[in-house]
């Protein structure tokens, strides 16, 4: 990271259309059609747990977290994690990851899920939720579906429907 300057900061209201231009071109829109935007549909993510990454004033990355429950247990889940193509595999998909898991742990939130290649999130903790053990609404490859414990032994018991936490709903 020595070559880049990279700011990561807590994302705010103003990120928002640059965000969605990001995620445009860097997911498509097919992107709505994947479980994760399911979930993201009924509930807003948590802006003081979501970070951009910039070089100046060049949004280049950024990531964001949603508060669901699995079964009644409450957890996060975590993406779109995505970082502009050229600054790609430059360490700011790390800084961005490291620093959201940190808040979330450092505000008493104790698993964190994704679907995601584990090769890459399996560096931070993650592992493949074992099968059955939860489930997402319509079509997900299971082998991606990932789970991290931010308080060891917090995924114990926990089985169910991954749902948006109503709590906190729009």
């Amino acid at each position: 990271m020595s070559e880049l300057d990279v700011t990561i900061s807590a994302e705010t209201a103003r990120d928002a259309q640059a965000i969605e231009r990001l995620h445009e071109r860097t997911f498509g829109p097919g992107r709505f059609v994947l479980s994760a935007y399911r979930l993201r549909e009924h509930v807003d993510h948590l802006l003081d747990l979501s970070f951009t990454a910039r070089i100046g004033t060049l949004l280049v990355g950024s990531v964001r977290q949603l508060p669901i429950c699995i079964g009644d247990t409450p957890a996060l889940m975590l993406g779109p994690l995505t970082v502009e193509p050229p600054f790609r595999s430059r360490g700011v998909g790390r800084l961005l990851l490291d620093r959201s898991l940190q808040d979330a742990k450092a505000r008493g939130h104790r698993l964190v899920i994704l679907v995601g290649d584990e090769p890459y999130y399996s560096r931070v903790g993650f592992k493949a939720v074992p099968k059955g053990r939860a489930t997402m609404p319509g079509p997900v490859d299971y082998s991606r579906l990932l789970v991290v414990e931010l308080v060891e032994g917090a995924f114990e018991g926990v089985s169910g429907d991954i749902r948006p936490d109503w709590s906190k709903a729009r």
